[in-house]
């Protein structure tokens, strides 16, 4: 019985470490005495973007957007403003404007948020392990600066076989 506690227990444990890990490397590189003007100034050159407080953050974002970014939050499915875009260009983060998808990688996927075989530079993306949703594992899409997008599945079509599905609050478009 203290052995099937436990084991539920590591899945819980690894997440509140990893979110206090995070959040205090966010908060360590952040500098409380920016400005949203100085924000919008970094996001433009893309540069400095983990010194940007998250308060700063919040001022600067829909509240919707501010969620999904910075809390882990979703969107209903079927909801986001992106789910149909079909024009040809790429998809930047909606906070730190970081190129991610292109529109050539991205498929109807059926589950109502934005999918994509494939990200638009691997540099600009990190893959953790996330265990949030009931205990049961998941690869979370972060952007470079730290930015929530949604997950990563391996039923996806070939020739990756992933399918990224990614809130359509947590990206912005910008097309070709």
């Amino acid at each position: 019985m203290v052995q099937f506690f436990l084991r539920g227990l590591t899945p819980l444990l690894g997440l509140l470490l990893s979110f206090n890990a995070a959040a205090a490397e966010q908060s360590a590189a952040a500098d409380p005495t920016m400005t949203v003007d100085r924000a919008k100034q970094l996001i433009e050159t893309g540069e400095g973007l983990q010194t940007i407080p998250k308060k700063v953050w919040k001022q600067i974002l829909t509240p919707d957007q501010y969620k999904i970014l910075w809390q882990s939050g979703t969107e209903r499915p079927f909801t986001g403003a992106l789910l149909n875009e079909n024009r040809s260009g790429v998809f930047v983060t909606a906070g730190c404007r970081i190129p991610v998808f292109h529109s050539e990688h991205k498929f109807k996927s059926g589950t109502g948020w934005p999918s994509f075989w494939e990200v638009f530079d691997q540099d600009n993306i990190i893959l953790k392990e996330d265990y949030s949703w009931f205990g049961i594992k998941r690869i979370e899409v972060l952007s470079k600066c730290g930015e929530h997008l949604g997950h990563v599945f391996e039923d996806g079509p070939q020739p990756t076989g992933l399918r990224y599905c990614i809130n359509s609050d947590a990206l912005a478009f910008v097309p070709e």
